[in-house]
């Protein structure tokens, strides 16, 4: 792909996974008993609840700030990637739990917020590579320094001021949302070939795993890469000879499906090295998919067509999108699966949660997860 693409596609992926705004509240949470009494969640964008607000990195483009994000649940800009809810917020709801507070919420306003059930440590715009390597094949473009590991390191800091309090990991859950979709985008239309990132990426969130795993996590769940080929801004920069059956992108598509499987050996490998832990795989990939190939099944009349943008043929433009006075949102977010050209709605974020939690999309079941933790 030509520079010009390149530049795009960062750009975009700098205006969309990184800004600064407020964060949401807690909500009430449900009176029934639990089988976690907390979570302790990673990732980029995807699973991000308000750590981008504050970190430190581009803070130029101030749109998922503004509205009409949030829109459709909490009725105002949470920080979060949509119109409502991500997959984490519903994992905690699922479970009973408090929707989780950004882990740089809490260290901003130690003495009021509660990290009793859990902390999210996922960031907009992070990296399963470490933020050196862009740096060093100058392909930072201002993007968000934060990796899997520097979320590691939080983790750490945080553990620190728990003293006892965190000595146990028996009644929390390890939720690793998806992780890599970045360092292709960043990457993509330079030198560096597909399969370099794919190796080092992996190897990234391995030893990530290995040290959580090492701490005593025993309740694993990582999800996989989407179908990333189905975005509205993959589709865009993309000929349109490139499609695949359902008419996404198929390079991109293939590329996220041959990193998943490369990441589900490395699991089946970390479980042989930690036989008293449940790890989970969440096939994002195949979620997504299968949604796609119906998406009148789950409610949705529009599949490749952002909610909220402007342009054509995708409702999606680098320079006017979501959040842009130049951008509109959808009347019925509900009936869309994309939100702002790179993320999705709240109903694909559940019907997604549903897939993993009650559907076939996690191996071992989300269900064998929760009965090994009440066996």
């Amino acid at each position: 792909m030509a520079s010009v693409s390149f530049i795009a596609i960062t750009t975009i992926f700098i205006f969309i996974l990184t800004s600064s705004s407020c964060y949401a509240s807690t909500p009430s949470t449900k009176t029934t008993s639990h089988p976690f009494k907390k979570i302790y969640a990673f990732g980029d964008s995807f699973t991000d609840t308000g750590n981008i607000r504050s970190v430190s990195g581009p803070s130029g483009f101030g749109n998922v700030g503004n509205p009409p994000y949030g829109i459709t649940f909490f009725h105002r800009p949470t920080n979060r990637y949509s119109d409502g809810r991500l997959v984490i917020d519903f994992i905690a709801e699922s479970l009973s739990l408090p929707y989780l507070q950004p882990y740089r919420n809490i260290v901003s306003n130690a003495s009021s917020s509660d990290a009793s059930h859990g902390v999210n440590f996922a960031v907009a715009g992070a990296t399963a590579i470490n933020h050196a390597f862009f740096v060093k094949n100058n392909l930072t473009l201002d993007i968000t320094p934060q990796s899997i590991m520097s979320q590691l390191n939080w983790f750490n800091k945080f553990l620190e001021t728990q003293g006892s309090k965190a000595a146990s990991f028996d009644d929390a859950l390890f939720w690793v949302g998806e992780i890599g979709v970045n360092d292709y985008a960043y990457t993509l239309g330079s030198t560096i070939p597909g399969d370099t990132i794919q190796k080092l990426g992996i190897s990234s969130v391995t030893s990530f795993l290995q040290a959580l795993l090492k701490k005593g996590a025993k309740y694993v769940v990582v999800q996989g890469l989407p179908t990333s080929g189905c975005l509205p801004l993959a589709m865009t920069l993309a000929s349109e000879d490139d499609r695949d059956s359902i008419g996404c992108v198929k390079s991109v598509n293939n590329q996220s499906y041959a990193h998943n499987l490369v990441l589900q050996a490395k699991l089946q490998d970390l479980r042989k090295q930690f036989p008293h832990a449940v790890i989970t795989y969440a096939d994002y990939w195949n979620a997504y998919y299968t949604v796609m190939k119906n998406p009148s099944q789950y409610g949705f009349k529009e599949s490749f067509k952002a909610c909220c943008g402007s342009g054509d043929p995708y409702n999606f433009n680098v320079f006017a999108t979501c959040g842009t006075p130049s951008a509109s949102a959808c009347s019925k977010p509900s009936q869309y699966i994309n939100w702002d050209g790179v993320h999705l709605t709240e109903a694909m974020y559940k019907v997604i949660t549903d897939m993993f939690v009650s559907g076939k999309e996690t191996h071992p079941p989300f269900s064998y997860l929760l009965d090994m933790r009440h066996g």
